[in-house]
This record gives structure tokens, sequence and C-alpha cells, in this order.
């Protein structure tokens, strides 16, 4: 890269840490937990960016609150931002309700200017919500972006579990660290303490056990955590006492561990040139 001297008023982003959060499946959680854990991050005072590559469904604005980029100024893309994250999404491209139905160079060119042309700015952590399953995003993300980790996102379930395993290989064979496996859905708690596995038990961590990945841990059912991301406000920070708030919590500090013990290192940060 071809650095241009200071009196050009060039800026640089800095993404540091690049996180995918995939799922082999869709309807596991996978964009409620990758909302709450970018949110959770920024919380701790970190700066966080969320990148919402989910074609199939790019739901991740509604879930922050946000229904429309801000007004643009200068060359580059300025992301939205809400609860502390800044936000950019594949559904600010499209009316809402309209599918998008975009394949190989398309996506590809989609991609690189979701990295390249958004003006981040200085990340600690970019958290990217990967569309389920494996394919064009996925491969256009690896070409593009240095991921430092990936997480996969299942349910306890026996047919989720066996399209997870998809996602970590996907991630094996991109050569992008794992940091860990999440079961969602993990369990419904009863007002009288009992528990019902309504979609089986443990398939998650006996996964994670097989795969010998991290299990980052479980996610109760909670129709809180669905009325969070309805109305735009993720449960971390609407009922931060909750389970399912603390089992998000939980998680997030797991991957920050990983990398702040040195377990993981992040990439080397991807610098962009803007000027103006």
């Amino acid at each position: 890269m071809t650095h241009q001297s200071a009196a050009e008023n060039t800026q640089k982003n800095q993404i540091g840490i690049a996180i995918a959060i995939a799922s082999g499946k869709g309807g596991v959680g996978k964009s409620t937990v990758a909302v709450n854990i970018a949110v959770a991050m920024a919380k701790k005072g970190l700066k966080v960016g969320l990148l919402d590559a989910d074609i199939y469904g790019p739901n991740v604005p509604t879930m922050m609150g946000v229904s429309a980029m801000p007004p643009q100024e200068g060359p580059k893309l300025k992301p939205a931002e809400a609860h502390g994250v800044q936000l950019m999404s594949i559904g600010f491209l499209v009316p809402e309700g309209q599918p998008l139905i975009w394949r190989g160079p398309m996506l590809h060119s989609a991609i690189q200017q979701f990295i390249n042309d958004v003006d981040w700015g200085q990340l600690d952590y970019l958290v990217v919500d990967l569309p389920p399953g494996t394919g064009d995003v996925q491969l256009s993300l690896a070409q593009t972006l240095s991921i430092s980790g990936g997480v996969i996102v299942t349910l306890p379930q026996k047919v989720s579990i066996e399209d997870a395993k998809r996602g970590l290989e996907m991630f094996r064979t991109m050569e992008i660290p794992l940091l860990g496996v999440v079961e969602n859905m993990s369990f419904l708690e009863l007002p009288d303490g009992t528990q019902l596995d309504i979609f089986g038990q443990g398939g998650g961590e006996k996964m994670a056990q097989d795969a010998g990945a991290p299990f980052l841990g479980s996610i109760p059912i909670d129709p809180i955590v669905r009325e969070g991301g309805d109305q735009g406000t993720p449960v971390v920070i609407s009922h931060p006492d909750t389970p399912a708030a603390a089992a998000l919590n939980g998680i997030t500090d797991a991957i920050l561990t990983r990398f702040d013990s040195g377990d993981l290192k992040g990439k080397e940060d991807i610098e962009i040139e803007i000027t103006d």
C-alpha cells in the first residue's frame, strides 16, 4: 500500500480484530448472538464495529434500532451508530422486504465496499454477522478481510449440529482460528425451576468436544431476547440481569479472554487510507 503525505489529509481505517459469527443453518439465533456480543464489547469501553453481511436476512439494523444510514458526507460511507457500536448492513442497500438476489462478483464487490469504502475509523473489534451456511459471502470475506477468529452458533438438536459441523470445516478450510461454539436456545426454565430441553440437550458442547474446540457457553430460551431484538434494544442492555444476558456476557468475556491471554492473537491490523 502506498502511503500518502499528511498534507493530503489522509485518514486511516484500522480494524484490529475481526470476528466472524457463523451458523450451519438459519433460525438458530446467529444474528442475535452477533448483536449482543458487539454491544457487550462496547459496554466494556471497546471501539466496536458490526458488519451485517447476511444477505438472506439482514435484520441486524432492526435488532439495533436503526432504520437507515446517517446523512453521508465525503467519499466514504459513514456507518450508523447505536448502543456504542458502529453498524453497516447489506439491508441498508435494498428497500425493506425486497429480496437481495446477488451472487459471485456482485457479492464480492459489496463485501469489498463494506470493508474498504466505509469510514470505520479505529476499531478494536469488528464483529461480522455471516449468512448461514457456506458460500460466496464467506469466500469473499476471507479474501478481503483478515479474520482473526470464528464463532459457530448452533442449537442442541441433531439436525442443527450436523449443519454446524460444516461451518466448523469451513473455518478450518479457510484457516480461520475457531474461537469456539455457542449453543443457543439450550433450555426453557419454567417458573417452578424445571428446565425443558425443547431442542435436545448438550449437542453444542459435545460437538465442541468432538472437534477439539472451546465451548463458549449455552444461552437459555427467553422471550425477552426476542422482544429486545424486535424493539432494537439487545438483551445485554435492556435486561442485563437475566440469565440470557449473563450467558451472552459470559460468551463475550470468553472470546476476549482468548485474545487477551495470548491464546489467539489478532492478525495484522488492516489499514485502509481515506483521502478527502
